[in-house]
């Protein structure tokens, strides 16, 4: 009966461990994509003559 108690807990800790690191990772991706949201945004272009021209 021990034993399974031991198990149960390893794996209750190793969920914990990998809930932490999916949360994380969301946070991650989340902010990334917000930042190159406002990196791409119309409020942010500046426009090159020379490079119309090439065009």
């Amino acid at each position: 009966m021990d034993c399974i108690k031991k198990a149960i807990k390893i794996i209750a800790i190793v969920g914990g461990i990998a809930a932490a690191c999916a949360c994380v990772y969301f946070a991650v991706k989340k902010f990334l994509e917000k930042k190159n949201a406002d990196a791409d945004s119309e409020e942010n272009y500046v426009s090159c003559s020379c490079c119309e021209a090439a065009n």
